[in-house]
């Protein structure tokens, strides 16, 4: 990025798509063990047999809209909602159980190395 690019300000919530076939996922920022993402939801949720396990943890805040992640050991759902944030534990199989179907649901997420 250049440093102009960089001087400008962005805003998570600017120019968010109503309605998208998949979850829109944008990096703001990457390095070492570290990576930043943007995620747009407009009434997505995981395939019912689908459960992520990542290799990293992962921070994630709401930032507008709603979610109920699920996670399958120990069993527990989760309710979100605009400044909730949860960190996961790499490797803690979880899935978007549900997002907003009348607004985006936009997440910040920070995955990183323990």
């Amino acid at each position: 990025m250049s440093e102009e690019a960089a001087s400008r300000p962005g805003n998570l919530l600017a120019n968010l798509p109503q309605n998208v076939p998949e979850e829109l996922t944008e990096i703001l920022a990457s390095g070492s063990g570290l990576r930043v993402e943007r995620i747009v939801s407009t009434g997505h949720r995981s395939p019912d047999d689908f459960w992520y396990d990542q290799p990293e943890r992962e921070w994630v805040l709401l930032l507008q809209g709603a979610a109920t992640l699920q996670f399958a050991d120990p069993p527990e759902s989760i309710d979100l909602i605009p400044g909730d944030h949860v960190d996961i534990a790499a490797h803690r199989r979880h899935r978007v159980e549900s997002t907003s179907a009348t607004e985006p649901t936009v997440w910040l997420a920070v995955f990183y190395q323990d």
